[in-house]
């Protein structure tokens, strides 16, 4: 009888075990609360516009770069 057991849970449907597992794993994530949450947010996006300005600074200088070098050729 514990072969059967045992030979049952091979079996098992590996979507509902992965479901199972994946339940499982998130009830030991540690979830940051509201403030936390609102905090880190806030610093995405600020570093989102600061790289979106760089990059874009980056990229109108190097444009202006390179149509001036093209213009002299």
């Amino acid at each position: 009888m514990a072969k059967s057991k045992a030979a049952s849970k091979k079996k098992s449907n590996p979507v509902v075990r992965y479901l199972h597992e994946t339940r499982a794993e998130l009830k030991k994530v540690t979830w940051p609360t509201r403030p936390e949450a609102t905090k880190l947010t806030i610093i995405v996006l600020i570093v989102v516009a600061f790289m979106s300005v760089l990059l874009g600074s980056l990229d109108y200088i190097f444009s202006r770069v390179m149509g001036f070098i093209i213009s002299l050729g």
